[in-house]
């Protein structure tokens, strides 16, 4: 007879419990217990239906309150296979004086970052689409190439020294030698990978560019509206592109996508979304600077440096975190941003930033929707529309026709603008009359 303790049984103990199982079948009540029941078997109870599930709601309605439940407002897709720019009212746009705004390439869906290679390839990443273009000026005219296909939110991109950078949901990968290659891309190289373990909903795209150090910075967005962020999420980091060495910039950001180095004191400067569902004018979208590492901005604590989150924020205290360098405006989701360095804008425009508003859908009247610039009086920084045209009624659903999601500035000093409503590239020049 087998005992399921046989492998750590003491020797010697097979005698007696040869015997304790005799006395136990010997034992009448214990002989008895081993009977079959004289009462009839009855017939299994049918199971009781269970309550049909529902499917969880969409990431972007956590946080919502009872009262909030019913809202109509609701985020805007995109064109996933884009428009032509003869369909949509360009001529609409307006730009200050002296400025001039046209078509610079279409055919590009869901076109989002922007990164210009050294032989004047725009390589465009996508963020609802799983390519990566490559935008090529032949004589004046733009020709599209789909290089890269079936990725996982391919939204960052970075190209250095012959090398483009492609950060993608899980992990960034770099192709070398690409613009030599545009017909038939090189192997992907794994940078880093592991990015996503928790693989939750919310904002799991990734915005890249290459800091002054050589490293390539990155955003980790929180997974939801509200939430507590894990070690990884709600951060901005920065990996070692040949060691593949994993750092923390900051944290306490709920999703920036966009960020760039000031030209002269190279500090980082970054864009951040506010949480939604606190209201039509609260807490607004921010522009932050980051004057050491490690610093804390707030999230999911702590909203635009002077509002405690109703739920977070109970026995916390925003001094305890950095506030932002500039608000600009509730729900206006600040994204693509670049200090201009070009030398075809007049000179009061150096050094400035320019920062695509992709426009708010978490608000009864709806705001953004341009590209506004931001410059500094006595260091201090105050913003203007720049670009404006893409909202047409503020009310409406949708109020717009196109949606700014990135800026670049071209080696001739012009202004590239990518929509990825439409999968169309805007090209702002400057030129005295």
């Amino acid at each position: 007879m087998f005992h399921p303790d046989f492998k750590t049984r003491k020797p010697g103990t097979g005698a007696a419990l040869f015997a304790a199982t005799l006395f136990a079948l010997a034992t009448p009540g214990a002989h008895a217990q081993q009977q079959p029941s004289a009462q009839p078997a009855q017939p299994a109870a049918a199971p009781k239906p269970q309550a049909e599930q529902k499917p969880p709601p969409p990431s972007w309605q956590q946080g919502r309150t009872p009262e909030q439940a019913s809202s109509t407002l609701h985020p805007f897709a995109i064109h996933v296979t884009g428009k032509a720019a003869k369909e949509l009212p360009v001529d609409k746009l307006k730009v200050p004086a002296g400025f001039k705004v046209e078509v610079w390439a279409e055919g590009i869906p869901a076109a989002r970052s922007l990164a210009l290679g050294d032989k004047g390839t725009v390589f465009v990443g996508t963020r609802q689409a799983k390519d990566v273009y490559a935008v090529v000026d032949r004589g004046g005219k733009r020709e599209v190439k789909t290089i890269l296909k079936g990725l996982d939110t391919p939204n960052g991109v970075v190209f250095s020294k012959g090398t483009l950078y492609v950060a993608e949901r899980h992990r960034i990968t770099r192709y070398d030698g690409i613009e030599d290659k545009l017909d038939s891309p090189p192997e992907a190289k794994v940078v880093i990978d592991g990015l996503d373990p928790s693989k939750q909903p919310g904002h799991f795209w990734k915005f890249l560019a290459l800091g002054p150090d050589g490293k390539l910075y990155f955003n980790i967005g929180a997974p939801g509206n509200i939430v507590m962020p894990n070690y990884m999420q709600g951060s901005i980091m920065r990996v070692d592109p040949v060691k593949g060495v994993l750092e923390n910039v900051v944290l306490g950001v709920r999703n920036s996508v966009g960020f760039d180095w000031h030209p002269k004191t190279k500090e980082l400067w970054f864009t951040n979304h506010g949480r939604d569902w606190l209201g039509d004018d609260s807490p607004n979208d921010t522009l932050h600077r980051v004057a050491k590492t490690g610093v804390h901005f707030g999230y999911p604590f702590c909203h635009q440096g002077d509002t405690l989150d109703p739920e977070y924020g109970k026995n916390r205290s925003c001094s305890e975190f950095t506030p932002p360098a500039l608000k600009l405006g509730a729900h206006v989701a600040p994204i693509g941003m670049r200090f201009y360095t070009g030398k075809m804008f007049p000179a009061e425009y150096r050094d400035n930033i320019f920062i695509a508003l992709r426009g708010s859908w978490n608000r009864t009247v709806k705001q953004g929707y341009n590209v506004t610039r931001v410059s500094f009086d006595k260091g201090k920084p105050k913003m203007e529309p720049f670009l404006r045209g893409f909202l047409q009624d503020p009310k409406a659903d949708p109020p717009m026709w196109g949606r700014p999601a990135d800026v670049l500035v071209m080696r001739d000093g012009s202004l590239l603008v990518s929509d990825d409503h439409n999968g169309i590239i805007y090209r702002v020049s400057y030129g005295k009359k």
